[in-house]
């Protein structure tokens, strides 16, 4: 399988000291409107990844994302969001950095280039055949996430991957490999942008469709989420008020924070 690095291609623009801020606002949103209709390409390759994590989850197993600098950094913030979004525990979601947590605030030198990092730090966690590993490296060719990927495979782990290059490394080491090719990047090479975005947007997508086949979601609402601040305390009243007829915003109140979820309250009304 042929592969060309299209994420370190020039940019199809010159000279962008020479801009407006408007020319480079323009011309930066231009090029973001392209990165969903590239992810539209894909998105049988998302599905049967969020297909086989949900399986995993359901009969007991944990998701965990991989990756270094701004693809590890995104993979931590998508793993964060889910205990307070979907009311699942901590250490069920689990994102890893090269480098480390210190590497989440400040880039670590060379340590995306150790190959054998990645599967020790999953080891940490007590990795099993009941997990799945997700891949996240927007070239497809670091090495900390390959080389963990490898050795999931050899350990019977089912693995998936999330890069923006076609034909990339990183998806010969993956059951279910995602390349989103969303083009040069409007400063050369500078991955954090499109590429960033569409795994952003990757990572939305797999969490959420999962969350969902876990049974966290009911209707369009997040029953299940920590009430962790007043809005969302709040945002709960509101919504068991509408799915419970009630009219009195403190009872309602008060029967949300004794029962600690919308989904308790709700299950403990009827």
């Amino acid at each position: 399988m042929s592969f060309t690095r299209v994420t370190e291609e020039t940019s199809h623009y010159r000279h962008l000291e020479k801009m407006s801020v408007q020319e480079v606002l323009s011309n930066i949103n231009k090029e973001d409107k392209t990165v969903p209709e590239a992810i539209e390409k894909v998105l049988p390759q998302i599905e049967k990844l969020v297909s086989a994590i949900s399986d995993k989850m359901l009969a007991g197993g944990r998701l965990f994302y991989l990756g270094a600098g701004t693809s590890g950094r995104l993979g931590i913030v998508d793993a964060s969001e889910c205990p307070p979004t979907f009311g699942v525990p901590h250490g069920l979601v689990i994102g890893l950095i090269a480098g480390g947590d210190a590497a989440i605030r400040k880039a670590v030198e060379f340590a995306e280039d150790d190959r054998e990092q990645g599967w020790k730090d999953l080891q940490e966690c007590n990795i099993t055949e009941k997990d799945v590993v997700v891949g996240i490296a927007a070239s497809g060719t670091t090495p900390y996430v390959i080389g963990a990927l490898k050795r999931c495979r050899r350990e019977g782990i089912i693995t998936g991957s999330i890069c923006c290059n076609p034909g990339a490394p990183l998806s010969d080491e993956a059951d279910f490999p995602i390349e989103v090719v969303v083009g040069p990047e409007f400063i050369t090479g500078s991955t954090r942008m499109k590429s960033g975005t569409a795994q952003k947007l990757v990572l939305n997508m797999i969490s959420t469709a999962v969350m969902i086949q876990l049974g966290r979601v009911e209707d369009n609402k997040m029953v299940n989420m920590q009430l962790s601040n007043d809005k969302l305390v709040d945002r709960g009243v509101k919504m068991l008020m509408e799915k419970l007829s009630l009219t009195d915003y403190e009872e309602a109140k008060n029967m949300l924070l004794k029962a600690g979820s919308v989904r308790k309250a709700i299950e403990a009304y009827i």
